[in-house]
C-alpha cells in the first residue's frame, strides 16, 4: 500500500471490499499478471474489435506502452507502440487467446525473441481508513492508475517556512513532481483536510505525467514548480506551474492555482470573495459569457486606474506589445492569493504567450473588500 504522506491521521472512511474485477465505466478492464517473469499491469478496452486499445507497465519502472489492435473471434493481436514521427521502425506484437479469466499467449520482439504471457483480471488492495480521498476514488474511477501508485512512494524533500507556517516537501521521484504539506499553524482538523487536498493534487499530477508521457512517447516531456502564495488562518493559496510537451505541434506551458478554504478544506471560487455587477451577484438571467464580459469590463477599468503604464494600449499596428485592454484576455484568467492582494492572470494565445503572467496584475484587498462575495474569509488591509 502507499506509504508516507499517503497516511495521513485516521479519518472516518468507509472501506471497500477486496474487488475480483477491474472495470472502468467505459469499458476499459485491469489484469495483473507476467510477461516473461515480470509483473506487468494491462488496461484493455476491446468493446471496439476492430480497434482494440490499451496500455500496460512494467510493476518495476510504472511506465506505460500503448497497445493497439484487434480482436478476432477469441484471439487479441496487439502491436505494442507506435509509428507516431513516420520512421516505419518494426515493432514488439502481442498474440493472446482469451481464458476463463484473463488473456494468455506470446510476446515477440523484432528479432524474434519470444516470452510467455499470463494475464487475469486484476484483483484490488483495498483502501485502508487513511489512505488519501483522491487514492480511495480510484478503484472505481481508474484502477490502472490505483494499481500503478500502488507501487510509487513519496521521498520527503526540504522543510521550509512561508508567512510562519513550516512547510514539508515531498517529491514522487519516477516524475519529479514535487508538492508540499503544511506542519504548523492549523487545527489538526483543518490541517489534515488541507494537506489531503495538497497531496491528493500531487498523485493527480503524477497520474497527468504518466499520460503525457504515453501521447508524447520518446519525446515528451513535462516540467513544473509549485510555490505557495498565500497562507493566512482562512486561506491556503499556491500556484502550479507546469510545461509541458505531450507530443502536440507546440509544447506549451500554464498556471493551474489552488485557493482553499483552510477550514473546510474545499475550493475557494472568486466569486466567493469578489463580486462584480448586480449587487450581491449578477442580475437574474444573465448568461456566463455576459458576466464574464461585464467583469473583464470592470477588471480592465480598474487595472487602467491602478497601473496605467502597463495598461497603455500599443500603437495601431505594434503586434509585438501585449495588450491588456483587449476584453478577449481576461475571458479566462488564472488567480489566487497574495499578500498585497488577488492576483489575476489573463490568457493570450499562444503566438503571445509571453504577454502571460505579468507580475503587476494585483487587484489590492482594498479593491477587493468594496466588491465581497457572499463568502466571509479574513482579507489582509492590502
Amino acid at each position: 500500500m502507499l506509504k508516507g504522506l499517503l497516511r495521513l491521521a485516521p479519518y472516518a472512511a468507509v472501506l471497500f471490499s477486496l474487488l475480483s474485477t477491474a472495470q472502468a465505466d467505459d469499458g476499459r478492464r485491469v489484469f495483473t499478471g507476467t510477461l516473461g517473469k515480470t509483473p506487468i499491469v494491462v488496461e484493455l478496452n476491446t468493446q471496439q474489435q476492430d480497434e482494440v486499445t490499451g496500455r500496460y507497465f512494467y510493476e518495476k519502472y510504472h511506465r506505460d506502452l500503448p497497445l493497439s489492435g484487434a480482436l478476432q473471434d477469441s484471439t487479441l493481436t496487439l502491436v505494442e507502440g507506435n509509428n507516431r514521427y513516420g520512421d516505419h521502425k518494426p515493432l514488439p506484437t502481442l498474440k493472446l487467446k482469451s481464458t476463463a479469466n484473463g488473456w494468455q499467449g506470446e510476446w515477440q520482439n523484432p528479432k524474434g525473441k519470444k516470452l510467455s504471457v499470463q494475464l487475469v483480471e486484476a484483483r484490488l488492495p483495498a483502501p485502508t481508513a487513511t489512505t488519501l480521498p483522491f487514492i480511495a476514488t480510484l478503484p472505481k474511477d481508474d484502477p490502472y492508475e490505483y494499481l500503478r501508485l500502488q507501487g510509487l512512494k513519496l521521498k520527503p524533500g526540504k522543510k521550509d517556512n512561508f508567512m510562519g507556517y513550516d512547510l514539508q516537501w515531498w517529491a514522487e521521484p519516477e516524475s519529479k513532481i514535487s508538492f508540499f504539506s503544511i506542519e504548523s499553524g492549523y487545527p489538526k482538523q483543518e490541517q489534515q483536510r488541507i494537506n489531503e487536498q495538497l497531496l491528493g493534487r500531487l498523485w493527480k499530477e503524477v497520474i497527468s505525467y504518466h499520460a503525457c508521457m504515453l501521447q508524447g512517447g520518446e519525446n515528451a516531456e513535462q516540467w513544473q514548480s509549485v510555490a505557495p502564495t498565500f497562507l493566512s488562518s482562512d486561506i491556503v493559496s499556491l500556484n502550479i506551474n507546469t510545461g509541458y510537451d505531450c507530443g502536440g505541434a507546440h509544447p506549451d506551458v500554464g498556471n493551474s492555482p489552488i485557493n482553499l478554504n483552510a477550514h473546510t478544506g474545499q475550493a475557494i471560487k472568486l466569486e466567493d470573495v469578489l463580486t462584480v455587477g448586480g449587487g450581491k451577484g449578477t442580475s437574474t438571467g444573465t448568461s456566463e459569457g455576459k458576466q464574464r464580459e461585464e467583469f473583464a469590463q470592470w477588471l480592465i477599468k480598474q487595472f487602467t486606474s491602478l497601473y496605467p503604464d502597463e495598461m497603455k494600449k500599443p500603437a495601431e499596428g505594434d503586434e509585438d506589445s501585449c495588450d491588456y485592454t483587449d476584453e478577449n484576455v481576461w475571458g479566462v484568467f488564472d488567480w489566487y492569493f497574495t499578500a498585497k492582494g488577488i492576483y489575476l492572470g489573463p490568457y493570450f494565445p499562444r503566438v503571445q504567450r509571453g504577454c502571460d503572467e505579468p507580475e503587476w496584475s494585483i487587484l489590492p484587498y482594498s479593491v477587493v473588500k468594496q466588491h465581497p462575495g457572499a463568502v466571509k474569509l479574513q482579507l489582509p488591509q492590502g
